[in-house]
This record gives structure tokens, sequence and C-alpha cells, in this order.
């Protein structure tokens, strides 16, 4: 019969299990280290990449978030800095990057430090070598011993009856190498624009309503919940879809777009839904239709306002059951997609009038992201100037623009909103010719949308 040591503290019946949330592309590691936590007793979340990480925090609400040294979506240190705004109570871990001397500890940091170790045990990466780690001292409400013992004796496992129940067990654990790693790190302030931290890549502009629409993207991408994106001509609608797609879990299937208003209505239902050989005149084979085409990915119609009512009904049924049924067809097929519209109308106002189906309205607009005019975010014109001489500059000699002509594009009220500077900045480079430097001359308003 064996003897428990008097010193070995004795795991407690029940505990509430703490949840910790894990960060990262990489599933083997994001498996490893589940694993380990899941040894030392805490409830295990995980996470593909930042946007996921941020829906999880705000559903499960963890003690302690650990993220991987680079994330496929966001920027790490903006992703950090926005997290440790909304999430102050978590403690944050983060894998390859130094401990700031000034950075505050949680009551799990050893824990945690040591399920990092222990997942990083098999990895190639090179990790420089800290201090041993002293055993953890139980957090408040957990059982003494509960997450030290289940890693301490050597060759035993997590968890295990046997750990506990070994008389040679040590109590101080011998020197270990550990990755280097950040709790809460400070992260430099200066050195980039104001907001920049909270803006995704494919929206220019650091305007407070810009930045509203990452946040928006970031909180509704990971989920399967419909957007309806609202917002004038020209003002972006297009990529805030893209960008949705993006950093969804279905990025790697097939993101398809149809513009509502660019096809005749009596050739959208077939548009749409596809059709059989010889459903009307002219269909000498069968086409799969725009929803079946995006299956798996992400449907996005844009200016879903200009879609005729009857055509409207039959969307609403796919909507609702996720079948759709062929023009010329009698069998129905079932698609997995995700629904994205835009328009530049009032669509609640629609409704009323009659104009929109209320029922399929209310479906469409479970979230809604509006894009402003470039009227509402006029301080953004320069980055925004720069960015699509830039653009420009990959298919041709880059240009830039004097005062005198940026003063000149400050002054003009913009009803065609971004698309129409990026047009008007094109113009401007041709008329240039081989000139480097746009001016006023070059500044042509005469082709605007009035």
């Amino acid at each position: 019969m064996q003897v428990v040591p008097s010193s070995v503290p004795q795991p407690s019946a029940r505990i509430r299990p703490r949840t910790a949330l894990v960060a990262s592309a990489d599933s083997s590691f994001r498996q490893r280290l589940s694993a380990i936590l899941t040894g030392l007793r805490w409830q295990v979340r995980e996470a593909e990449g930042g946007a996921q990480a941020w829906v999880e925090a705000e559903s499960s609400l963890p003690e302690a978030l650990i993220v991987d040294s680079w994330l496929p979506d966001l920027e790490l240190a903006e992703f950090l800095g926005q997290f440790r705004e909304s999430f102050p109570q978590v403690d944050l871990v983060t894998a390859g990057s130094s401990i700031p001397q000034e950075s505050p500890r949680g009551p799990y940091r050893q824990e945690l430090l040591y399920a990092l170790r222990r997942s990083q045990d098999t990895d190639t990466a090179a990790w420089n070598t800290a201090p041993a780690l002293d055993p953890p001292n139980p957090a408040p409400g957990a059982a003494p011993g509960d997450s030290w013992l289940a890693g301490a004796a050597s060759g035993a496992t997590a968890g295990s009856a046997s750990t506990w129940k070994s008389a040679a067990i040590p109590i101080a654990a011998p020197p270990v190498r550990i990755p280097v790693v950040s709790i809460r790190p400070e992260l430099p302030a200066a050195g980039g624009e104001p907001g920049a931290a909270a803006r995704l890549p494919e929206l220019v502009g650091n305007a407070p309503c810009m930045l509203e629409v990452s946040r928006r993207i970031r909180l509704v991408a990971p989920r399967l919940t419909p957007v309806l994106i609202e917002g004038p001509t020209g003002s972006g609608k297009e990529l805030v879809a893209e960008a949705l797609h993006r950093l969804s879990p279905r990025s790697r299937k097939p993101f398809v777009a149809i513009n509502c208003a660019a096809i005749p209505e009596a050739l959208l239902e077939a548009e749409l839904f596809g059709h059989t050989r010889g459903a009307f005149t002219g269909a000498v084979q069968g086409r799969t239709g725009r929803i079946e085409a995006a299956d798996g990915g992400t449907l996005f119609l844009d200016e879903i306002g200009e879609m005729p009512l009857a055509l409207q009904s039959k969307l609403l049924r796919f909507v609702e059951s996720g079948e759709l049924q062929r023009v010329g067809d009698n069998e129905t097929v079932k698609v997995d997609v995700r629904i994205l519209a835009a328009t530049h109308q009032a669509l609640a106002q629609q409704t009323q009038s009659g104009a929109f189906r209320a029922d399929l309205y209310y479906r469409l607009a479970v979230f809604l992201i509006r894009t402003p005019s470039l009227a509402e975010h006029a301080q953004d014109l320069p980055l925004l100037v720069d960015h699509f001489l830039e653009k420009m500059g990959r298919s041709a000699p880059v240009k830039r623009i004097d005062s005198g002509a940026l003063a000149k594009l400050a002054a003009h009220d913009w009803p065609g909103n971004v698309r129409e500077l990026e047009h008007v900045l094109e113009r401007a480079a041709i008329l240039a010719g081989d000139e480097p430097l746009l001016t006023p001359l070059e500044i042509d308003f005469g082709f605007s949308v009035n």
C-alpha cells in the first residue's frame, strides 16, 4: 500500500474549471497546448485567427488567452493592443516575445508558462533559456496542487491518479528550458498612425467612422450571421464584403459576387439559381447558378434593393430553407452559403412602401454595417490619395501630388465618393504624361458624377 506524503497536496473533489483561449493558425500547436491545459484542469477553447479569438473571448469570457506569435488575419501587435483594452481582466500570453519587467503577473502566470513550455517540447524552434519555474501557486478557488502536480512527475500523465499517489513526486521542479513569453506586453505607442491598430488593410482611413466599420467587420466575420452593408455609391461596400469573407472560416471557399442591378430581370433568376437545358429559349445546356457556385463559401448580393419582388420571394425561400430549385427543374438542391448583401438605398424605408419585402429584409439585415461617404471622413483624403497613387505605381511610374492639387481635391464635395477619387487621380496621372508631379492643372472633375 502506497502512502501519500503529507507534503503533497491532495486534489479537490470538484473544481470549477478555468477557461483558456488558444489562438493559433497552427492546428498541431493548438492541439498540444489544449491537451496539456486540459490535463491541468482548464477548459480550453480554440481559435484559428484573431477575429475568431475575439468572438470566442466575448462569448466565453476566459481567464487567459494564449496567442501564437503570428496570426493569419490580423497584425499581432494591433490585435494585442485592442484585446488588452477590451478585455483587461484576461491574462494575455504571447509565444515568442520577451517579458517586459513592468508587465503584471496574473494568478495563473506560472501555470500558463509551464503549459506553453510543455507544448513546445517537441517543437524544432530554438527557444531561449529562462530560469526554472517554481511550482505554480494554486489560483484562488482552485485546490492546492491541481495545476502543478499534473506535470511535475517525470513521465507521468497530466492529471492521472498516479501523478498524485507517487511517493517520488518532487516538490520543486528541476531546471527547464522554456520559451520566452510575454504577459500583457506593453506595445509601442509611437511610430504608428492614430487608430491604425484597429484598421483593416482593405479600408483606408483613420476617421472614427472608418474604424467603426473595421470593428464591426472583425466582430461578425467569424460567424455565419447574414450581413447587410448599406452606404452610398462608391463608398467601398464590396471591399467590406471581401474583408468579411477573408476573415471568416469560409475564406478558403468561393466568394461569389453578383450585381442584382446589372443583370436583366428576365435572366437574373437563372443567373442566381441556375437552369436546366431547354428551360427557356436559348438554354442549349444546363448551367450552375451563382448561389450553387458559392456552396461552402460566401454569396455577395450587391444592390439587393434592385431585385424584383417576384425574385425576392424565391430568394426568401432559399434563405429560410437552404434549398434551391433550378429553373426548369423539379428537384431541390441543398446549398450551404453565407449571404452578404449590399445596397445604396434605405431598405428599411423601402419595406414600408412595399418596394422591398419586409420578411426578406429582416432575414438579410441581421447585422448592419454602414460605409460612410467620403465627405464623412474627409480627413482621410491624404491617406487615400497616397494609397491610390501607390496602387497606380505598380503598373506605371509612381506619381506624386503637390499641395495645390491636394487642396483642390479637398475642396471638392465628392458625390461619387472614394471610387470617384480613384478615377480623378487616374485621369490626372494620364494627363500628366511623363511628369512625375500632379499639379492643379491635371485635377479635372469634368467627368465626375453630379
